[in-house]
């Protein structure tokens, strides 16, 4: 049986990483967290930082450095918790709301890895594609 345990984030300072995704969670650094390996639990699953001798930051979209991942967070309303990620260090590089208030835009954390807040609360995703609350 298969279970997934752990998403862990390569970064250059672990305690730094894991405090900045803490603040945008609202969710405690796991006790026993070093400069080496730091956590944070979300129910089974760790969202853990590894320290990387030498890290190289992604440079999406450039292909020479791939972003790999990148983390979607769910939101009911974009400008506070946009407000909130950039005080605390994140960057915001691109912007896909649309007028009607849905879709997400794209920042990077402290240390250039890409994520996402994202309204999407009551859109159905299909296999044509989103359908928006308040249309037919």
């Amino acid at each position: 049986m298969l279970r997934l345990t752990d998403f862990i984030i390569d970064c250059p300072d672990t305690m730094k990483l894991a405090a900045f995704y803490s603040e945008v969670t609202g969710r405690p650094v796991k006790d026993g967290s070093s400069e080496d390996w730091a956590g944070i639990r979300f129910g089974e699953i760790e969202l853990a930082f590894i320290r990387v001798d030498d890290y190289r930051a992604p440079q999406w979209p450039d292909t020479e450095h791939p972003k790999q991942f990148h983390l979607d967070f769910e939101v009911d309303e974009i400008e506070p918790e946009q407000r909130r990620v950039l005080g605390l260090g994140a960057t915001l590089r691109k912007d896909f709301i649309g007028p009607n208030g849905y879709g997400w835009r794209v920042y990077t954390d402290p240390v250039g890895h890409p994520f996402c807040l994202c309204r999407n609360k009551g859109v159905v995703w299909t296999d044509q594609g989103p359908v928006w609350p308040g249309r037919d």
